[in-house]
């Protein structure tokens, strides 16, 4: 490690809500200062269910809700936690953002856990 380096490289991401049944992934690869301030902010934006920090060896350093987890059941919250590790689309992301393709990235997040929708009651 250089002798002035923070020693920070993260892989921050962010599972969004976008609607009921659809949430995407957001995630940025940050160094230094500026990786303390992206965790930050993806933990306080208003739609941010969790978030989770990686270093580039992909391991979790940090993990929690964010400010919008009160958009989602408190069990769906759960099984995103438990997918975290092995989730198709976040793993696609972060494999983006080890081998320095991008520093930011986004796209949907495909699960199974989406909570189901009440079907509409019917009219006589």
């Amino acid at each position: 490690m250089w002798p002035f380096s923070s020693g920070k490289d993260w892989n921050v991401i962010g599972i969004m809500f976008e609607r009921p049944d659809a949430y995407s992934v957001n995630a940025n690869r940050a160094k230094g200062k500026m990786a303390e301030s992206v965790k930050t902010r993806t933990k306080i934006h208003d739609r941010t269910i969790l978030y989770a920090v990686f270093n580039q060896k992909g391991s979790i350093l940090e993990s929690g809700p964010g400010n919008g987890v009160h958009h989602v059941p408190q069990d769906t919250y759960k099984q995103i936690e438990k997918v975290l590790h092995t989730n198709v689309s976040i793993r696609e992301i972060l494999k983006m953002l080890e081998s320095g393709q991008t520093s930011k990235a986004a796209k949907k997040f495909i699960w199974s856990g989406y909570p189901v929708k009440k079907p509409a009651p019917e009219a006589d």
